[in-house]
Formats: C-alpha cells, sequence, structure tokens
C-alpha cells in the first residue's frame, strides 16, 4: 500500500546538491524547484509520495501536461528535471528502482535560432552610435553606457547575465581582452575589438560618478547594475529607432549573431564554443545548422536546376 504524501524533504536535498556539486546558477535552481513541485503537487493529488511513484505516475503526468496544451520542448524539460531527481534519490539510496528510468521525452525538433543578417547589426551599432551624438549629462551617460553594452555584445557573445552584471575588477589587466565568469564558475577570456574597446573608453570617460561602484555598468536598480529586463527593453527601442522589427532582437539574438556571423567567416567551431562559454559543443554545433539552412536557401533561390519548371 502507498504511503500518504508528505512534504518532501528530498527535494531540498536535491537542489543542495545542484548548487554545492554542480554549480548551479539561482535561477537553474528556482526552474527546477519549480518543474519539480509540479509534479510533487501532481502525485500529492492523486495520495501518492514522490518516492512511491512508478513509471505509470511519470507518464500519467506527462499525459496532463499534453493536456493542458504545453509544448513537447515544455514537457521535455519538466521531464529531464524529474529524472535527475530520481537518479539523485538511488544514489543517496532513498529509493531502490528509478521509476523514469524506461521513460523517454516527448520528440521535438530543435528550432533554429533566430539570427540577424551582418547589415542588420550594423544598423543597430550605428543607430546606437549616433544616439550618443549631442547628448549632455544624464542623457549622455545612459547613451554611452548602452551603446557600450551593445558593442560589448556583438563583440564577445557573452550571455546578457554576464554582460550586465560584469564587475568594474573585470578592467584589470590587459585592455584588450576580458575574462568573464560564465555559468557553473567557470572562466573563460573573451577578446575586444578595436570598436567595443572605444566604446569602454568613451563610457568610462564619462562614468566618473559611479567609479566607486562594484559593476562596470552601474545603475539606480535595486542590484546596483543596469538589469536584463532594462537592457532588453532598450535593445527593443533601439531597433524600432534602426527600421528593424522590435520582436527580432533581443539580446540572445545578438549573441547567436556572433556566433554564426564567426562561423560564415571560417571561424572554427571549438574557437566559437570556448568564446560562448558551452560546455557541449553539440549546443554550439547548432549555429552549423543556421548556415546550412541560409545556404540551401541561397541555392534554391538562385541556382537555376533549383527551379522549377514551367
Amino acid at each position: 500500500m502507498r504511503s500518504t504524501p508528505r512534504q518532501d524533504g528530498h527535494v531540498a536535498d536535491f537542489l543542495a546538491m545542484l548548487s554545492a556539486e554542480r554549480g548551479a546558477a539561482a535561477n537553474t535552481i528556482e526552474a527546477y524547484r519549480a518543474d519539480l513541485e509540479g509534479f510533487i503537487g501532481f502525485l500529492a493529488d492523486r495520495g501518492i509520495a514522490p518516492a512511491d511513484a512508478v513509471a505509470e505516475d511519470v507518464q500519467a503526468y506527462l499525459g496532463h501536461l499534453a493536456s493542458e496544451g504545453q509544448a513537447p520542448s515544455s514537457r521535455a524539460r519538466r521531464l529531464s528535471a524529474i529524472k535527475q531527481f530520481y537518479r539523485f534519490l538511488v544514489a543517496e539510496d532513498a529509493i531502490a528502482l528509478d521509476p523514469t528510468s524506461t521513460l523517454q521525452g516527448p520528440k521535438k525538433r530543435r528550432a533554429l535560432p533566430k539570427v540577424l543578417s551582418v547589415a542588420e547589426v550594423d544598423r543597430l551599432l550605428e543607430t546606437s552610435q549616433g544616439q550618443c551624438t549631442g547628448q549632455e549629462g544624464r542623457a549622455k551617460f545612459r547613451a554611452l553606457r548602452f551603446h557600450c553594452l551593445l558593442e560589448l555584445l556583438y563583440a564577445t557573445g557573452m550571455r546578457v547575465s554576464e554582460l550586465v552584471g560584469l564587475p568594474r575588477s573585470v578592467l584589470r589587466g590587459d585592455a584588450r581582452v576580458l575574462i568573464i565568469k560564465g555559468k557553473g564558475g567557470r572562466e573563460r577570456m573573451v577578446p575586444l575589438n578595436a570598436s567595443a574597446r572605444q566604446a569602454l573608453d568613451d563610457f568610462l570617460a564619462v562614468s566618473g560618478r559611479f567609479d566607486n561602484s562594484q559593476w562596470l555598468f552601474p545603475s539606480n536598480s535595486t542590484l546596483g547594475h543596469v538589469t536584463r529586463q532594462g537592457f532588453a527593453q532598450d535593445l527593443k527601442d533601439l531597433a524600432l529607432a534602426a527600421d528593424i522589427a522590435p520582436e527580432r532582437v533581443s539580446p540572445h539574438v545578438l549573441r547567436h549573431a556572433f556566433a554564426s556571423h564567426l562561423l560564415d567567416r571560417g571561424a572554427d567551431l571549438r574557437a566559437v564554443q570556448q568564446l560562448l562559454g558551452h560546455a557541449d559543443i553539440s549546443t554550439t554545433e547548432i549555429y552549423t545548422h543556421v548556415l546550412q539552412e541560409r545556404l540551401k536557401a541561397l541555392v534554391n533561390a538562385h541556382h537555376p536546376l533549383a527551379k522549377s519548371k514551367t
């Protein structure tokens, strides 16, 4: 007979393990917490404790998610969290058998990243640079700060959280490179091109009142630095000014553009992996598919043998 559901202390232990042993970021841990709470709540409604669940219970939960209209990618992510949770319970001898060991996630087609063309990124940069002209005081500070953020993002391919949270200490050492601390505390070196270095110099020249800040891009936010949401909204406003559809522009899209444009010009895939801070090269390989799709479209549009006969 199954036991009565209870407040599951194993979840807290699992999340603590993610933080201590895998170096998972706070946002990642919260995502796992939300996914597992949804699953455990589903079990509790049926009088099942997590340690007593069997494969059919997990399948029923996935079916429930599908009936609510959740996309295959969302269901696959939740199943991944559940699988990792049960592997942890087996490793800790909390349960004898993993109920998810034979389960496979819903099939999903990996979407290709949205990418801006080189000309479109150039237009964004030129528009941003133009917005710095003729400004004074606080408006000039904000314009130069935003332009510096934009230049650094496209020059390095940093994650937006890495970018806005750069400490001022990154300015120590060689001015041609930045040392970035990414996911899991892993450090990597990213080079700065001439335009990014110039944008950084121009911004530092007007950021004197924040000289004592620990952040490279200080602001009056509760975090003390520019927020991800604030920078993303400024990008949308810039896209409008540059006559580009705002829904096509985001910090992550510019990270994609950085990687795709490098590969398009012959950069080594391993080098791009290191610059992006990907732990697994398979994550970086998605950009090669972007180039393949672009070449396929080019051939279909211009090669005489690709055109349908009339």
